[in-house]
């Protein structure tokens, strides 16, 4: 079906998908993460299909939520029950980029930021370019880092390096994720779709029954804890966005100051 954010090209077991607000930070709205959402979930049901690659702009992979979404101003106002209906929409976005049989290929180009980590942490492989960047700013915003992430992202770097993503929020290059962990291969700038694509058509020669198993067999073990460690990560959301530290941390970011928090 036709997308007004999202292109799907599909071609010998291979699909690549790219996501395009048209501006540079290519935010996260509310209507791009249902339009991944329902493409991840299309894709789930073709049985040819070996790998599948996401990508963002050639400038920035994503910047995170967008939280100027007017969706997300009305849904702030909205009771308890509404806010956690609403902000759904990213934890399952992820869910059904991780639930693909295929193997899952993210191509980062520029900045991959908050809910753009996220996403690419529930796909199976990440390439960026030699310039791109990673980071978890969720904290310095005066939120929690949720969308099923935390353990996702333990799982790749380990619990200490976790912490300095998650809770430091510290920027990594493109070098330093990879040497991480939380990305899997550093290529020239301007080279991570194609490279991944690489990845993509390799797995594409393969059988593809068994690409499926064994990319299960391994989700499997690995993520066998992630649905317990993470099962209040919306509510903590919702109760963070509505806290004093979170206006205080929005509002000095807009002013371009630093934040003074006071544990409200």
């Amino acid at each position: 079906m036709p997308y007004k954010l999202v292109q799907v090209e599909t071609r010998d077991r291979v699909a690549t998908v790219r996501f395009d607000r048209g501006h540079v930070a290519n935010a996260l709205s509310v209507a791009l993460m249902r339009e991944l959402t329902q493409v991840a979930q299309e894709l789930s049901e073709d049985p040819t299909l070996c790998a599948v690659v996401l990508t963002g702009r050639t400038d920035n992979f994503s910047m995170g939520m967008d939280l100027a979404d007017p969706d997300v101003a009305v849904a702030s106002q909205g009771s308890l029950a509404q806010r956690r209906q609403f902000f759904k929409a990213g934890p399952r976005m992820c869910r059904a980029w991780e639930e693909i049989d295929a193997l899952t290929i993210v191509a980062i180009e520029g900045w991959c930021v908050g809910g753009g980590v996220a996403l690419a942490v529930a796909c199976d492989l990440r390439v960026i370019g030699a310039s791109g960047h990673m980071q978890v700013p969720e904290i310095e915003r005066g939120f929690n880092m949720s969308w099923g992430s935390v353990p996702r992202i333990t799982n790749l770097v380990g619990p200490a390096r976790a912490k300095r993503c998650i809770v430091l929020a510290e920027r990594l290059d493109a070098a330093r994720a990879a040497q991480w962990g939380l990305a899997d291969e550093v290529v020239p700038g301007g080279g991570a779709l194609d490279a991944a694509l690489v990845m993509a058509q390799r797995a594409a020669l393969l059988p593809p029954n068994g690409v499926r198993i064994c990319k299960s067999a391994i989700n499997a073990h690995a993520n066998a804890l992630n649905a317990g460690t993470s099962h209040a990560d919306l509510d903590q959301f919702v109760l963070t966005m509505a806290s004093q530290d979170c206006a205080q941390a929005v509002q000095a970011y807009q002013e371009k100051r630093p934040a003074r928090y006071t544990g409200g």
